[in-house]
């Protein structure tokens, strides 16, 4: 007896070829089909070996080009590889709907290639494939884009940095079809709000296709090294009773009836799971700060990355991570991206980072000595500024060599209340800040554990010790010295790739003002 699950698994059944026996034609209703003879291949895979192979190619419409009523070239995208697709009308006509079909595809529109690999008279210039074209048999239009796009693919997102000629401000080069060549068109700039709200369409560039593909791999690293070194991955609640952080800086909301905020940061909660005997610990997630901040490196919402561990000796002990840590994600990124970093200069041009094999570390006093002495007015134990961390990133970088480094023994008055004082000296923390290319990037320290100590710098603060009892309770049960650091994702990937602005970093951002797409 059939139990309808014979066709479930490994062997899917049978569709239906689309297009019929003409083999081309606009898919209707969302039907899957096959195309018997033709393999599935991926674009970035094609290459000259595979000549005579008959393949099947789903991809965007990047260009159309139509040469009579005879052939059209259609440049197929998938993510960012490029392949150059000749649609021929065969002797007596035969084809001719196909040509049609393909002369009056819009461009972006989703399509199915089926066809065999050829080796071109030349190199086909614009595509990343110019090695091989096809040579197509079969071609249906999966999903047709709207014809007038808001903004198009082949267009850079602002002026900004050194200009290259080449570029024509363009993010895929001029696409020359059966080296025909194109005409160049008009170039237009399309302004980064324009484009964050056709951030769909944006995504498509392969800017932005590389500079995600490259925080996959920051992330990535982040963990791989902690695990190494022995931490625990976790997750923190993201609805907590009172601020994280200190300050109003939160999205409040009703909790079924009880006040509640969105979480400015997994502080809290990372150090109670410290104490509940995860010696070391770190979390990738979400943060959301509600500040009125809209610069370039502020959003609403980010993905943190954070890290608590127990402290032997010194706080130094927690520099020595960030130091191995990013040293090796650098190291990383330099080594196995080449690829994606230099598509992301060509749109975006920058310097690679200039970092040592260890992290410089300098303290804080003198790098207040090295700006006083550049002349720039620093307000005595107060925090930097902006226009100060970017003083000092160039000044530590004449002298050091470097663009990263870290700035230890701030000011207890300019860090959270849940930060150490120094023994030695109580105006003084155990705390530090790294700066890559005169932005701070981390923020880290010694976190006090002593009960009495938190509850009272947290009063001093202006926090409501009541909201934060099971956070100073969990103390009073026996607390190992600890500390730990926290960075955002984006800020990171911004700052290697010296984007300019944290929303190039951020898939879908969040600041003051957007909350769209």
């Amino acid at each position: 007896m059939s139990t309808g699950d014979e066709n479930h698994g490994s062997n899917p059944p049978p569709q239906a070829e689309a297009g019929g026996e003409a083999g081309y034609g606009d898919v209707k209703g969302g039907a899957l089909f096959s195309i018997p003879g033709y393999g599935w291949a991926d674009v970035a895979a094609l290459e000259q070996s595979m000549a005579g192979r008959a393949v099947r190619v789903r991809g965007a419409a990047h260009a159309v080009r139509a040469v009579g009523r005879r052939v059209a070239f259609v440049v197929l995208r998938q993510g960012t590889s490029t392949v150059q697709c000749v649609v021929a009308a065969a002797a007596g006509g035969g084809d001719a709907g196909m040509v049609r079909l393909a002369a009056g595809l819009s461009r972006e529109s989703v399509v199915d290639v089926a066809g065999v690999v050829s080796l071109p008279r030349e190199p086909v210039h614009g595509t990343t494939q110019q090695q091989v074209e096809i040579q197509v048999k079969k071609l249906h239009c999966i999903s047709r884009a709207t014809p007038n796009l808001p903004i198009s693919v082949g267009r850079r997102s602002a002026k900004r940095g050194r200009r290259r000629q080449s570029q024509s401000c363009k993010l895929f080069p001029a696409v020359n079809l059966l080296h025909h060549g194109q005409a160049g068109e008009q170039v237009v700039h399309v302004g980064q709000d324009k484009r964050l709200d056709y951030r769909v369409i944006d995504l498509r560039t392969p800017a932005n296709q590389a500079i995600f593909r490259v925080q996959c791999e920051v992330e990535n690293i982040f963990r791989q090294v902690l695990l190494s070194e022995g931490f625990v991955g976790i997750h923190t609640p993201k609805l907590i009773g009172g601020s994280s952080e200190g300050g109003a800086a939160v999205f409040k909301l009703d909790y079924n009836g009880q006040p509640g905020c969105l979480a400015q940061s997994p502080q809290l909660h990372k150090q109670m799971a410290v104490c509940g005997g995860f010696e070391r610990v770190f979390e990738v997630g979400p943060v959301f700060r509600a500040e009125d901040s809209n610069t370039h490196r502020h959003l609403c919402e980010f993905v943190g990355l954070d890290m608590e561990m127990v402290i032997r000796d010194h706080y130094f002990e927690v520099c020595d991570v960030v130091d191995r840590l990013f040293v090796a994600m650098f190291d990383h990124l330099n080594k196995n991206c080449t690829k994606e970093l230099e598509t992301i200069d060509r749109q975006y041009p920058f310097k690679p980072l200039k970092y040592l094999p260890k992290t410089l570390r300098i303290e804080y006093d003198e790098g207040i000595g090295m700006l006083k002495e550049a002349g720039v007015h620093v307000e005595a134990m107060g925090d930097l500024n902006t226009e100060a961390e970017k003083k000092l990133g160039e000044l530590v970088h004449a002298k050091y060599g470097t663009d990263l480094y870290m700035l230890c023994r701030y000011p207890s008055a300019v860090r959270p209340f849940y930060t150490m004082p120094c023994p030695d000296d109580p105006r003084y923390s155990n705390s530090f800040d790294v700066f890559v290319r005169g932005e701070e990037i981390i923020s880290g320290a010694q976190r006090v554990h002593i009960p009495e100590l938190l509850a009272r710098q947290a009063e001093a603060r202006g926090i409501a010790v009541g909201s934060i009892a099971a956070y100073i309770d969990s103390f009073r049960y026996g607390a190992p010295p600890h500390g730990g650091f926290g960075v955002g994702l984006e800020r990171v990937v911004m700052l290697f790739c010296g984007l300019g602005n944290i929303r190039k970093a951020s898939l879908f951002p969040r600041d003051p003002r957007r909350l769209q797409p």
